[in-house]
């Protein structure tokens, strides 16, 4: 008997330290995001690169948690609530990565129109925006991967619904008579909303999971 608790004992012990590795990840991609939004804005090609170079980091911290948590599975034999936390992870850190590859997008963008910006001025309020809201996400997610609390969790969907009106402002501005840029910066803004879009909406549906992991509810009937 004290054989088992001690193996469930250290199960949960690896548990958490994959957690903890999610959590370090989610760093990775708020500076991944933080650093490409600031060559996108600065047309700094320098910063741009060391986003693109770090993303192999991102990749590799994903390796290994999958390899955490599948020998975690064929080593033990998980109750259902620490399987569906076993899942869960490996989902995340799938959407984590994700995220990390639309930063690298975004630094893509930003080095391509060097010497030059792919953000017009007129637009720029609402980039900046999208990728403030983006990056906070990112920041809180962190937090949540660590707390695993559910109100935050799924507070969260507030700053995507801002990210939503931002990327329909975006759009509008896009669509405007008044636009003079040129359809090589229309298609850049296109994208770049897109991405910080996206980054959001990953950022949600690891939020979500959490809320998965600790009430084993659809977090949507959970928040009602």
């Amino acid at each position: 008997m004290l054989r088992v608790c001690a193996m469930r004992e250290a199960f949960h012990e690896q548990l958490d330290g994959i957690f903890h590795d999610l959590a370090d990840i989610c760093g990775s991609v708020e500076s991944a995001v933080r650093l490409a939004t600031e060559s996108l804005l600065s047309g700094d090609a320098d910063i741009a690169e060391q986003v693109i170079s770090a993303d192999v980091d991102i990749d590799r911290a994903r390796e290994r948690v999958e390899d955490s948590a599948f020998l975690l599975l064929s080593l033990q034999q998980p109750v259902a609530s620490d399987l569906r936390t076993v899942v869960a992870a490996l989902r995340m850190v799938s959407e984590l990565e994700r995220m990390g590859d639309l930063s690298v997008h975004v630094a893509k963008i930003a080095r391509l129109r060097v010497p030059n910006l792919a953000v017009p001025a007129a637009v720029q309020p609402i980039i900046e925006r999208m990728a403030a809201v983006a990056e906070d996400m990112v920041c809180r997610v962190s937090k949540i991967i660590t707390d695993r609390n559910v109100d935050d969790a799924l507070a969260l969907v507030h700053a995507d619904e801002e990210m939503d009106q931002l990327r329909r402002q975006s759009f509008a501005e896009l669509l405007s008579t008044d636009w003079s840029h040129g359809v090589e910066a229309a298609v850049d803004v296109a994208l770049l909303g897109r991405y910080y879009e996206r980054i959001a909406d990953h950022a949600v549906s690891v939020a979500n999971r959490v809320v998965f992991v600790v009430t084993g509810e659809n977090p949507r009937s959970v928040d009602g």
